[in-house]
């Protein structure tokens, strides 16, 4: 599990970091200001990596949260209980230094490298189980 969960956060990290390069969205003043919403600064490196859309936060801990819930199907409380921690996070940076669409973005795009890692891996343990060697 922790193979896979280290392999969620990577590519979570990598694929948010790859969307914020290119889009380069403003982030959200901590103070009431002018309309940002709309501004994107499309291009390389135009807003940097670390601020903008996708919300890294949310990406990482959707893609680590669906892992875990693909690994153990039937424990349900588990998953719920990832999956909430994931709300609890994106929602939480979406209050703060992300816009609630930043959180959407990052809990969709998490989810699919969630599915994608975590589908793979159970396929891998489904393959490597002593059970399954029908010799």
């Amino acid at each position: 599990m922790a193979w896979a969960i280290s392999q969620a956060e990577v590519i979570g990290g990598i694929v948010a970091a790859g969307y914020k390069a290119i889009t380069g969205r403003a982030h959200p003043a901590h103070v009431v200001g002018p309309d940002l919403t709309h501004v994107f600064k499309f291009g390389l490196l135009r807003g940097g990596v670390f601020w903008g859309w996708p919300s890294s936060h949310t990406t990482i801990a959707f893609a680590m949260a669906v892992t875990v819930f693909r690994l153990y199907p039937k424990q349900k409380w588990l998953g719920s209980l990832a999956i909430s921690y994931a709300f609890y996070i994106g929602l939480g940076v979406s209050m703060t230094i992300h816009w609630f669409s930043d959180f959407v973005a990052g809990a969709l795009i998490g989810s699919v490298i969630g599915m994608v890692v975590g589908t793979s891996f159970s396929r891998s343990q489904v393959r490597l189980t002593p059970s399954s060697n029908h010799c």
